[in-house]
């Protein structure tokens, strides 16, 4: 193939520096605008003197670049250029510049961590921060830190460059390339069609819409019922991508998600109208997997787009939002915002610990540790070593749960692998196997058929298998009915659902929840019934009990918080022995123990329980414990007192206060020689003070009292010297 001449780029005039860069430090970060021609230009250039693979983020973003790169050098695919992406591989030994997706770097990694096929890697689009470039960049140095003849290239257009020249020790090169002006105009309120017709009246070249997905670029199309218009995305067949990419000389209107945002080259572009929206990857806890979900576009995002309008020549950019919106200033890294169970498998496949590995940016530890446990409840580990099972599943392009349903059940589940892997949330509710008859999943379902027979996958399972897989793959979401029909249910999480009346589920007493949204209540949308002798039981454990002085017990098998059953067992003698004495002493005398308490005896009550069948304390230990917490106190009237023992430790005696006249030092009992407490009681009972310090209650306040209840009682003694008066219970008269 002879080569074009090629259009002077902005790049090329540093070229050589970058390669000689390249070549000396093994380490560089370029940053250049779009249309620089960094993507076209640099790889093959690196290439001429080293064996280079060269990521992209997409793949219809990758086959299109060889071809474009092949084009411009006069190279042939297969031969000095080729690809490997999902399903396809189109190179050979004597390939110099490989143009490769993510995953696929990382799936060569697990089989050679030195990388040894390769000289140079270069990660292009960085700014995109999907998981699979953060796990790669990663992986990538661990292998450039072994090696000494192996570089590392990162390139982007509007990345932050200093935290990755950061990490890998790079220095940064910055092409500047002045774009051709762009008229950027807001219409807010206008539907994409209505921008289309408007622009396409004056356009001078082709019109570049942005929309979040297929779905919506289908509806788009029909409405506007033009010749001439392509959608561009990458659920497309090859030549419908093609179609859309090819050179023309007639205007053409393309409809694109942000495939064509970088790396893609549309020539004759002049117009963009940018939709404002994308679709991104974000977990979804209802569903426990990733899913697509239509948000607004950055602000680095917006300027790419607006962007490709001014490549070749001044363009216009209608953005179909209101001026004063304020957008996000970068995009978020897939890092901090998807499910990391398939990052941590692949990480796991590689021989790393997750926990320890150098990440370029590290996840929350408890992210981490979930998908972690989901691994391992998924059988594909074992704790932190990968099983045969988690090879397999690590093969297949898909989270692990999807994974592990098409592994046990192949073919007979790629419908319902494409229901729970798409945007499930028009599709209504109901049972997975009935939802997967929907249209609407036709592509997926075609890919995932594909990927059954690339991987040797089960053929022809039948229903029972496909439900037997499911619950494999969601072991953690089970739900039992709380009656017989009901749809009220709860989950193995412990908490309590609703089955949706549309679901269609009137049988099974088990079920495994697909799809469930959260609120006051949560309501289980799809889901697939299970049988109860699938459940593998998560833990066991036996209570206890004891009735009318006898001891039963019973075993309890749990799926997580769902109790299956329960079975009387024979009772552990241990657990017998401990329930007994502690009947026995909950029959103890509370005021006993109290005065045990008080006296600081160490008594060991269960082993004097089984001693003597009882609570009573033996002769030696009854006459300390009478010494140290008596259980009555002489009075100055000659009378006695009883000694209350209270939980915080304090004695208390109640007696009138008559009959402690003359009584001047507090009496002090126990091994603390604690004080007692007097409740000073009137001649009705009722207590008058409470005093621990006798002496100034005489000094003091007795005279207060005396004056309060003398003509109240008279025919009580209320001396005015209590000092000298004798100690009474008895009124004067008696007396």
């Amino acid at each position: 193939m002879r080569a074009k001449v090629q259009t002077p780029l902005p790049v090329d005039a540093q070229l050589d520096a970058i390669v000689s860069l390249v070549r000396a430090e093994r380490r560089a970060v370029i940053v250049a605008p779009p249309g620089a021609g960094k993507t076209t230009r640099i790889p093959p250039a690196l290439a001429e003197r080293a064996r280079t693979i060269l990521l992209q983020p997409r793949r219809l973003a990758a086959r299109a670049l060889a071809r474009r790169i092949a084009s411009e050098r006069g190279w042939t695919i297969g031969e000095e250029i080729g690809w490997q992406i999902r399903f396809e591989r189109r190179f050979s030994d004597r390939t110099r510049l490989l143009v490769a997706t993510e995953g696929i770097l990382t799936a060569r990694l697990q089989h050679d961590p030195l990388l040894g096929d390769f000289d140079v890697v270069v990660l292009d689009e960085f700014h995109e921060r999907s998981i699979h470039a953060d796990l790669a960049l990663a992986l990538v140095k661990q292998a450039a830190d072994a090696r000494d003849d192996l570089a590392v290239v990162v390139m982007s257009a509007t990345m932050d460059a200093e935290p990755v020249a950061a990490f890998l020790g790079a220095r940064i090169v910055t092409i500047d390339a002045r774009s051709h002006p762009i008229d950027v105009r807001y219409a807010p309120n206008t539907s994409m069609a209505d921008a289309i017709r408007n622009v396409a009246r004056d356009a001078r070249g082709h019109i570049l819409a942005f929309l979040p997905g297929a779905r919506e670029i289908e509806r788009v199309r029909n409405e506007l019922a033009l010749p001439n218009v392509f959608p561009l995305h990458g659920s497309l067949d090859v030549d419908a991508q093609e179609r859309a990419l090819a050179p023309s000389r007639e205007p053409k209107i393309i409809l694109a998600t942000n495939v064509a945002e970088t790396s893609l080259t549309v020539d004759g572009v002049t117009d963009v109208i940018d939709s404002g929206l994308q679709k991104v990857l974000r977990f979804d806890a209802e569903t426990a997997v990733d899913h697509l979900i239509v948000e607004q576009i950055s602000q680095d995002s917006a300027d790419q787009r607006a962007g490709r309008a001014g490549r070749t020549a001044p363009g216009r950019a209608t953005r179909l939002w209101d001026e004063r919106m304020l957008l996000r200033r970068e995009r978020e890294a897939e890092v901090r915002r998807v499910d990391l169970a398939s990052t941590v498998l692949d990480l796991l496949a590689w021989g790393g610990d997750p926990r320890t590995f150098a990440w370029y940016e590290h996840p929350p530890e408890h992210r981490i540790e979930a998908a972690l446990t989901l691994l391992q409840r998924l059988g594909a580990t074992d704790g932190r070593t990968l099983t045969p099972l988690g090879n397999r599943m690590r093969r297949l392009p898909l989270h692990p749960r999807l994974a592990r349903v098409l592994v046990e059940a192949g073919d007979a589940a790629v419908r319902v692998c494409a229901l729970l892997s798409e945007d499930v949330r028009g599709l209504g509710a109901g049972d997975a196997l009935a939802l997967a008859d929907s249209p609407r999943l036709d592509f997926a379902a075609r890919e995932l058929a594909r990927l059954v027979r690339h991987a040797d996958l089960p053929r022809n399972a039948d229903e029972t298998t496909v439900r037997r897989a499911l619950l494999a793959a969601y072991p953690d979401r089970v739900a039992m009915r709380r009656e017989p029909g009901s749809p009220r249910l709860l989950l193995s999480s412990g908490t309590g659902a609703v089955l949706a009346r549309e679901a269609n589920l009137h049988d099974g007493e088990f079920l495994v929840v697909l799809d469930v949204s959260g609120g006051a209540e949560a309501l289980v949308r799809i889901a697939s019934i299970v049988e109860r002798e699938w459940l593998t039981p998560t833990h066991r454990d036996v209570v206890h009990t004891m009735s009318n002085d006898r001891v039963r017990a019973i075993e309890r098998v749990w799926y997580d918080q769902i109790l299956l059953r329960e079975v009387n067992v024979a009772p552990d003698p241990e657990e017998v022995r401990r329930l007994t004495n502690a009947r026995l002493r909950e029959r103890l005398d509370p005021v006993l123990q109290r005065r045990v308490a008080f006296a600081e005896l160490d008594i060991d009550w269960d082993t004097l329980i089984e001693q003597t069948g009882a609570a009573h304390l033996p002769y030696d230990l009854q006459r300390r414990l009478d010494r140290l917490a008596p259980e009555r106190l002489a009075l100055p009237s000659g009378r006695t007192a009883a000694l209350e023992y209270r939980d915080d430790g304090s004695v208390v005696a109640s007696a009138k206060l008559q009959e402690l006249f003359g009584l001047a030092d507090t009496p002090r009992i126990g091994p603390r020689q604690t004080p007692v407490t007097f409740s000073l009681l009137a001649p009705n009972g009722r207590p008058v003070q409470i005093t621990k310090d006798l002496r100034s209650f005489w000094n003091g306040g007795y005279q207060d009292v005396r004056k309060e209840l003398r003509g109240r009682y008279p025919r009580h003694p209320w001396p005015e010297d209590p000092w000298t008066a004798t100690p009474t219970h008895q009124t004067k008269r008696k007396a």
